[in-house]
């Protein structure tokens, strides 16, 4: 007799909720339909369209996105204020003193439509094609943006995360995996003499790490690093957002330098789960870079083995023919991956160059070892774009990849945005646009319990997206 009850129980359950998910699935074709209307194959993308869509669809995450180029000048030119710094009308550089002859407060500049055009064609892409004075080359103005704004980009920081926050909400993205501050940094002249006549060894990286843990000022600035981040990250987290760290290396600066600060990035990212992974950053064809960057993976393989749970998402490859000698695109990636040990690739251009790019590619399917791919500034830095950019070939060959914005602040632009451009390049369906949404949870560094919240949240959040452009459709065709 009880089984029965629980037989006509079970049974009347799944009754309810077959007119539920009918009506999900119907709410899911419809908009299936509407989307492809948009970017019908051989028809004029409806960009307009497409926008509104994509800022109301849900989006899970955005997994290469750093801090200070995510910032908005205008809001950089608030901080020179609270400061009490001023901006050199000449220069249009930060100078830490009083606004004085010369040297405007940041509401002068903002006051000043022309003075604010000047300042924010230095501080961002702004206008780069639109104007015909005399300019740097797209990846130097990109590059030199951060030099302005740096004087005031590590402060206020409580003001700037929840100014990204807020800006997230607004166009339903619901995680940020932000690379965030310098790592802690130590120079050591030895270690670097060694390094540049090319002879170290694990016995060295072993060495000079013990020198880092006996480093008071060293390990005081790891310190000071995990305080910032509890500040920063006090009432971040809540139901409509979450948002987690990585420290990040420069890859320009003397090896012992880039090999401490990586060092730091490990330790930090074993010191609290609010940071979730390490990166290295900087500009990858300058002279350095280029020649230091097997050196560098081998830290990172010294340190992985050291750190074996730490995840590592590292900028490689992004670099187009032209830029660097042809034999300079033909390792990054894949030492990032087969020597460092990375997890996800920033950037990954050069995929086609890589000596073997087709095994390459099969290991990051195999190994789902996913691809942060940065339209934007792609386009603008390296000029790549449309049918020359390697996603075409992610997509053929099964490589997982995510949309993400790189620097927002700088490109002037936002997720929503870096979707529109997907969309209208390469007309996907509706299904791959919303696995996009989905993957970015999925490739995220973020503990098992916290993406399987995400992910939840994002079928609740989907569910009611289809629901408004279902109902909006009915509505237009009648």
């Amino acid at each position: 007799m009880k089984n029965n009850i629980k037989a006509l129980a079970l049974a009347a359950a799944v009754l309810c909720a077959m007119p539920q998910a009918h009506a999900a699935n119907a709410n899911e074709e419809a908009t299936k339909r509407h989307f492809a209307a948009l970017v019908a194959p051989g028809k004029e993308p409806k960009l307009a369209e497409l926008t509104m869509f994509f800022t109301m669809m849900p989006k899970g995450g955005d997994l290469h996105h750093h801090y200070s180029g995510a910032i908005y000048a205008e809001q950089y030119l608030e901080w020179v204020d609270k400061e009490g710094f001023c901006v050199n009308k000449t220069s249009y550089t930060i100078e830490k003193t009083k606004p004085a002859a010369g040297c405007l407060s940041g509401q002068d500049v903002m006051n000043d439509n022309t003075v604010l055009a000047n300042l924010l064609q230095r501080w961002s892409d702004k206008d780069f094609y639109n104007h015909s004075g005399i300019q740097s080359p797209p990846d130097r103005q990109f590059f030199d943006t951060f030099a302005y704004f740096n004087p005031v980009a590590s402060t206020n920081a409580v003001d700037g995360i929840q100014r990204l926050k807020q800006r997230a909400i607004q166009e339903n993205l619901s995680y940020i995996e932000t690379i965030y501050e310098i790592a802690p940094i130590a120079q050591d002249a030895d270690f670097d003499k060694k390094a540049l006549a090319g002879g170290v060894s694990d016995a060295d990286f072993a060495a000079l790490s013990a020198k880092l843990d006996q480093d008071q000022a060293y390990q005081g600035w790891i310190g000071a690093y995990l305080k910032n981040v509890e500040t920063v990250s006090a009432g971040i987290d809540d139901a409509n957002f979450t948002l987690r760290y990585q420290p990040f290396a420069l890859r320009f600066l003397a090896p012992s330098q880039v090999f401490a600060q990586i060092a730091s990035s490990f330790k930090l990212a074993t010191s609290n789960p609010k940071i979730v992974g390490v990166n290295i950053v900087g500009q990858e064809s300058v002279n350095v870079s280029m020649r230091d960057y097997a050196l560098h993976m081998q830290m990172f393989k010294f340190l992985k083995t050291k750190y074996p749970s730490v995840k590592l998402a590292l900028h490689a490859g992004e670099l187009s023919l032209g830029m660097v000698p042809p034999e300079g695109l033909t390792f990054h990636i894949k030492d990032a991956i087969e020597v460092a040990g990375a997890s996800r690739i920033g950037h990954g251009m050069d995929i086609a160059h890589e000596s073997n790019p087709l095994a390459i590619m099969k290991e990051m399917h195999d190994k789902k070892i996913a691809v942060e791919v940065n339209l934007s500034s792609n386009d603008f830095i390296l000029g790549i774009k449309d049918q020359a950019h390697p996603v075409t070939l992610y997509r053929k060959y099964g490589v997982p990849y995510v949309l993400s914005t790189d620097d927002a602040g700088v490109s002037r632009n936002n997720l929503s945005g870096e979707y529109v451009l997907y969309a209208a390049r390469y007309q996907p369906d509706y299904a791959e646009v919303k696995k996009l949404s989905y993957d970015s949870i999925r490739y995220s560094f973020l503990a098992d319990v916290d993406k399987q919240r995400l992910l939840k949240a994002l079928d609740g959040k989907f569910a009611k997206f289809e629901a408004e452009i279902a109902g909006a459709d009915a509505k237009a065709k009648r």
